[in-house]
C-alpha cells in the first residue's frame, strides 16, 4: 500500500478511519411576529361612527359653557355705578372692573380649553385624528359664546329694575359684561369671533396638536404591542462562529497524536 493511500482525505477518497461525514446544522425560519390590529395603514373605525361620536362631543363641550359662565360671573367683580339724571353713571372714568372681567374670562378660556381637550383625548382615544380636532375646536368656541351669554346676564335684571326705580344719587353694580371679545362678520358675510372668545379655542387646538406631536402611535390611536412566540431552544440558531467539532476517532489520533480535539484558538 503506497503512502498516498494511507493518507486521509487525500485524492478526494475519505479514509475508512476518518469515520462519517457530519451532516450541515439547519436552522428553522422563525415566525413573522403577528400584526396587531390598528398599527399604520389597517382600517380605523367607520367614518360615520366617527362623526357621530365628532358631534356629539362637540355638543357637550359646547353646553359646558352655561357652568363656565356661571362661574365667571361669581369671579367676575361688578362694575360700581351711581343713578344720574339720565341713567347710571360710572363712578370712574376707567373702572378697573372691566379689565378684571375680560382677564377672568381669558384666563377660565385657557384652562377649560386645556382640561377638555386632555379628557376628550382620553376619551375619544378610538377616534382621534383631524375629525375629533375640529369637533373640539368647534365645540369650545361654543361653549365660549354661551358662556359670555350666560355670565353676562347673571343679575341682569335686578340691575334694570334698579335703572329704573333708583333715585338720583344712588350707587348700585353693573353686571360684569364682556368688552374685549366680540362677534363680527368675515368679509361681510362669514361669522366669526375675536378677542376673549378666541382664548378657549386656541387654547384647545394648540393642546391637540401638542398631545398628537407626543403621541408614539403613528396612527394617535392606542396600538397593542407585536406578539412574539415563546422561546423555544430548537428555533434559535447558534451562535456566530461556532464550528462542528471534530470526531476523535483513530485517523485524527494517528494523524496529530493526541485524543481529543485541539484546544479553541489553535
Amino acid at each position: 500500500m503506497s503512502a498516498s493511500s494511507r493518507q486521509p482525505g487525500v485524492s478526494g477518497v475519505p479514509s475508512e478511519d476518518q469515520g462519517p461525514e457530519p451532516s450541515p446544522v439547519s436552522v428553522p425560519e422563525l415566525p413573522a411576529p403577528e400584526d396587531p390590529p390598528g398599527r399604520l395603514g389597517t382600517p380605523g373605525p367607520p367614518l360615520g361612527r366617527e362623526i357621530a361620536w365628532s358631534t356629539g362631543a362637540a355638543l357637550v363641550i359646547a353646553a359646558l359653557g352655561v357652568p363656565l359662565g356661571l362661574l365667571w360671573a361669581v369671579l367676575a367683580p361688578d362694575v360700581p355705578v351711581v343713578q344720574g339724571e339720565n341713567g347710571p353713571l360710572l363712578t370712574s372714568a376707567q373702572p378697573e372692573q372691566f379689565v378684571a372681567a375680560d382677564g377672568w374670562f381669558t384666563f377660565l378660556g385657557i384652562a377649560f380649553g386645556i382640561l377638555i381637550t386632555v379628557a376628550a383625548w382620553y376619551v375619544l382615544r378610538r377616534y382621534r385624528g383631524a375629525i375629533v380636532l375640529t369637533a373640539v375646536t368647534l365645540g369650545t368656541i361654543g361653549a365660549a359664546l354661551l358662556a359670555s351669554w350666560v355670565g353676562s346676564r347673571v343679575g341682569l335684571s335686578e340691575y334694570e329694575r334698579l335703572k329704573a326705580t333708583a333715585a338720583v344719587g344712588e350707587h348700585f353694580t353693573k353686571p360684569a359684561e364682556l368688552r374685549a371679545g366680540e362677534v363680527h362678520l368675515f368679509l361681510g358675510f362669514l361669522p366669526g369671533i375675536r378677542g376673549d372668545l378666541l382664548a378657549g379655542p386656541l387654547a384647545a387646538a394648540a393642546t391637540y396638536t401638542l398631545l398628537a406631536g407626543w403621541s408614539p402611535w403613528p396612527s394617535l390611536r392606542p396600538e397593542p404591542l407585536p406578539t412574539y412566540p415563546p422561546d423555544d431552544p430548537a428555533l434559535t440558531p447558534p451562535p456566530s462562529g461556532a464550528g462542528t467539532p471534530l470526531p476523535a476517532g483513530p485517523a485524527y489520533v494517528e494523524e496529530t497524536g493526541t485524543e481529543g480535539p485541539p484546544e479553541a484558538g489553535r
